[in-house]
């Protein structure tokens, strides 16, 4: 390659990575002595862990509507998990679970009601029948007025009257309605309105006629949804309020078949296409995921927030941990035969096809026929996830990249590190060795570490060369706990990511989700239940790095004492014409900071300033909120003085005229 097209080729990885290279003249409203950075540099990071997807994001209220809930994925588990059986008004029947003749082969499971007899009295409900009756996530939520879609898939020995029903404690009735089946399988379709609010209510349905009704495929979902795309609004609003640049999904562990090996690896085929026909399973975390959320709601949750796709494919390397044993122990790792890798270069390259491709090849006319006729417009790709770097993971990563990247050389890959992936862990010089060895674009690096480790190493990537080719992705890291102090932690440790914006090219915090009742990891971003949603205090510093994505950054405009409790930043945004300086003091005085905004031209004379602050131990829970940020105008000169509160973290915004 001669080093006009090596240039070149520079020159289009660097805009695909969101930064500039010195090929390029400075931006003509960027002033001088700035430094180039990534504009992609706060992204989210999506894992169904602590029940974070089913009863979670997806806003699906009943759960095992598919009966495939199996005994080997929890003790006591199997089909009839969740739902118990009904009998009113002294009728006689019973359910039995079946697969023969099933709605389709992919989910063969579904329940058969049969109603002896229907009684002639009807109970405290007014009703009669036999059926079954649905207690969904930790109970259904219910609000006056609202409307949901219910449906259900039924198959009858004839005509049969059935009732749908959601009933609140003390067998009140919240909404139902009623209607005929007759025949074959098909879809039923009702529209309930809830007469009251119901913090936990159960979904009933009855075969209100003698004879036998087949079931499969229960739903209920609420017609308010995120965007009208299935999603919970109010988790997915939360989401939107960070401006995330990028989504990584759908894990994390989850993606290489988490601690039981290759069985319940991730197969992004089956969470596409009707939900009837997506076969779900157990996941590396213990329970059942049914993927109502899926690759489709995925990308498209990516496409309402203006967000880059970065799905994560295994690259037929096992978890570390496979068969339960989280020692990281090298033997415990699984690698699928040579002989069988095209199956998962097939996964990737069908992926970006799916994503990309026109409806006229075969991937993308699936995803035209699921609504989307449109390409997605996938510009990332991610191989693998925290695999331990063994001579066996890199022969199969390298067999993946290789033909991924000769098929689709305009896709940016996205490697691994592997585990703990930061110094001091052997795996994080050979994850790095092993990239630059094949001129990796990108290489995620994890670590989870108490707050100390991020207010002593904010100077990280200051050491990182230079003159690499392989840009970082901070994909999962977190102080491990959720006060301010860790908050404050994290923002320090994130203004110096920023002045290394031309090294790390991404970062996102990690876990995103957590139920209340369901956790697998703690701390998280953000927690709920089914009622309320906890905005915890690094969601806020999240936040607030989020909404000040730039594209150059510059050292010597705002300054404080030298101290691991305090710093400044600024970043400046050339499209929006915006200033941000973020100034944070975890000390217990007051500090100050001198700016010299004298470079950008056309100050205004106010701009607004947001701030965090409050008590070291402060944290927001299910209990009590006292972090937020709160909101002030503040006057604006060339050259000024700001006192900085003790536990502060604080943004100007300065828009320039």
């Amino acid at each position: 390659m001669n080093i006009r097209k090596s240039m070149k080729a520079m020159a289009v990885l660097a805009l695909a990575l969101g930064i500039h290279t010195s090929t390029y003249a400075q931006s003509a409203k960027a002033p001088k002595g700035g430094k180039a950075i990534s504009e992609e540099l706060i992204g989210i990071f999506f894992e169904d862990i602590s029940s974070s997807a089913d009863g979670g994001l997806c806003a699906e209220l009943v759960q095992n509507g598919s009966f495939e809930y199996s005994p080997s994925e929890r003790d006591g588990w199997g089909p009839g998990s969740y739902w118990r059986q009904l009998r009113h008004g002294h009728s006689t029947g019973y359910i039995d679970f079946r697969t023969d003749k099933p709605l389709n082969d992919r989910n063969p499971h579904y329940m058969r009601i049969v109603a002896e007899n229907v009684g002639h009295y009807s109970d405290f409900n007014g009703w009669t029948g036999v059926g079954i009756q649905n207690e969904g996530y930790d109970g259904i939520p219910m609000k006056a007025g609202a409307k949901y879609d219910f449906s259900v898939f039924l198959r009858t020995d004839g005509a049969k009257k059935v009732r749908v029903a959601v009933v609140g404690p003390g067998n009140k009735v919240v909404a139902e309605s009623e209607f005929t089946a007759n025949g074959g399988w098909k879809k039923y379709e009702q529209t309930l309105t809830a007469s009251a609010d119901c913090e936990s209510a159960q979904l009933a349905l009855l075969l209100l006629d003698q004879g036998t009704m087949d079931v499969d495929q229960v739903s209920l979902m609420p017609q308010d949804t995120y965007k009208g795309h299935g999603l919970r609004r109010d988790l997915a609003e939360a989401l939107e309020a960070l401006q995330p640049k990028f989504v990584r999904f759908p894990g994390g562990c989850i993606v290489h078949g988490g601690g039981d090996g290759f069985w319940d690896t991730y197969r992004w085929k089956n969470t596409i296409g009707p939900k009837e026909e997506r076969v779900g399973l157990k996941n590396c975390w213990g329970y059942h995921q049914s993927f109502g959320l899926g690759y489709y709601e995925y990308f498209q949750l990516c496409e309402d927030l203006g967000a880059q796709p970065l799905p994560i494919l295994p690259v037929g390397v096992s978890c570390q941990g496979a068969g339960g044993s989280w020692g990281l122990k090298e033997q415990a790792q699984k690698a699928v035969p040579m002989s069988e890798m095209d199956e998962w270069v097939d996964e990737a390259l069908d992926l970006i096809e799916w994503a990309n491709g026109d409806v006229t090849t075969p991937w993308g006319k699936k995803r035209a026929e699921q609504g989307h006729p449109a390409p997605f417009n996938l510009k990332y790709l991610g191989l693998g996830n925290e695999e331990k770097i063994t001579p066996e993971f890199e022969e199969r990563f390298k067999y993946i990249y290789d033909r991924v990247t000769a098929k689709h050389p305009e896709i940016v890959i996205v490697g691994t590190a592997g585990p703990g992936s930061h110094k001091g862990n052997p795996d994080f010089d050979n994850g790095w060795r092993f990239a630059e060895s094949i001129n990796l674009p990108i290489l995620d690096e994890h670590y989870y570490e108490p707050r100390d480790y991020f207010y002593n190493n904010q100077q990280n990537y200051d050491k990182y060369p230079r003159d690499r080719k392989t840009k970082v992705y901070l994909g999962e890291y977190a102080s491990k706990d959720k006060k301010l102090t860790d908050a404050l932690a994290e923002a320090l440790y994130l203004m110096g990511v920023e002045r290394n914006g031309d090294v790390v090219c991404m970062t996102s915090y990690a876990p995103l989700f957590a139920k209340k009742g369901h956790l697998s990891w703690n701390p998280d971003l953000i927690y709920f239940d089914n009622h309320k949603v906890v905005l915890t205090c690094s969601y806020y510093v999240q936040q607030i790095f989020g909404i000040t994505a730039g594209d150059w950054y510059y050292g010597d405009v705002a300054k404080m004492e030298e101290d691991k409790l305090q710093g400044t930043s600024c970043v400046f945004n050339s499209k929006k014409n915006e200033v941000y300086v973020k100034v944070c003091n975890a000390s217990d005085e007051v500090k100050t900071a001198t700016l010299d905004l004298s470079k950008f031209k056309k100050l205004p004379a106010t701009a607004e300033m947001t701030t965090l602050k409050g008590n070291m131990e402060d944290e927001n829970n299910f209990d009590q909120q006292p972090i937020a940020p709160v909101k002030k105008n503040i006057d604006i000169k060339k050259k000024m003085t700001l006192d900085v509160e003790p536990h502060s973290f604080s943004l100007i915004t300065v828009k320039l005229k």
